[in-house]
C-alpha cells in the first residue's frame, strides 16, 4: 500500500472516529466530548484530503511525462516508444480521476 493510500485509509478511520465520538457527546449531552469529535472528524477528512490531492499530482506528473515520451516516440518514428508514452500518459490520468 502506498503511503498516500495509507494516509488516506487512516484519514478515513480518524474522520469515522471523530463522527462517533461527536454522535456520542451529542447522545449523553456533552459539548467538550462533541467538539473533540468534531475536530478529529475534521482533521480526518483533511489528512484523507490531503492524500488525494497528493495522487493527483503524481498522477498529472505522470500524464505529462507520458505525453512527452508518446510524442518524442512519434517524432522518431519509434512505435513501441509512443505506445509505452500513451500508457503512461493513461495510467496518469486514471490516478487523477480516482482521487478526486
Amino acid at each position: 500500500m502506498s503511503s498516500n493510500t495509507q494516509k488516506r485509509v487512516e484519514g478515513a478511520a480518524e474522520q469515522v472516529g471523530g463522527k462517533i465520538k461527536g454522535g456520542v457527546g451529542r447522545l449523553i449531552g456533552n459539548e467538550q466530548m462533541e467538539a473533540e469529535g468534531r475536530a478529529k472528524e475534521l482533521k480526518g477528512q483533511a489528512k484523507k484530503e490531503a492524500a488525494k490531492a497528493a495522487e493527483r499530482t503524481k498522477g498529472k506528473v505522470e500524464e505529462i511525462a507520458g505525453a512527452a515520451k508518446g510524442k518524442v516516440g512519434d517524432v522518431i518514428d519509434n512505435e513501441q516508444m509512443e505506445a509505452e508514452g500513451r500508457a503512461k500518459e493513461l495510467k496518469g490520468q486514471a490516478r487523477q480521476n480516482a482521487n478526486k
